[in-house]
């Protein structure tokens, strides 16, 4: 496995989606960003699942107002999917 690149149809993504859990409970994008005491972008970002990099502490407050867990926001689609 020595200097082997591999491609994101070999080894599969990270998905998050908070939409439905935000539809669920009412709340939208300005509600979320106020509530967490984040920036629009930051929210609109994991809105649209264009998250690059994971912040554990936005998913904390994130999970703590739509009153779920990361499993309930964050998915891992296997190549094979």
């Amino acid at each position: 496995m020595k200097n082997e690149l591999f491609t994101m149809n070999q080894y599969g993504k990270i998905t998050v989606d908070i939409k439905v859990l935000m539809e669920e409970k009412g709340i939208n994008r300005n509600m979320l960003a106020r509530s967490i005491n984040a920036r629009f972008e930051v929210v609109d970002k994991w809105y649209n699942g264009h998250v690059e990099k994971i912040d554990a502490d936005v998913l904390a407050r994130i999970c703590f107002v739509l009153e779920c867990t990361p499993g309930d926001i964050i998915k891992y689609m296997d190549p094979s999917d």
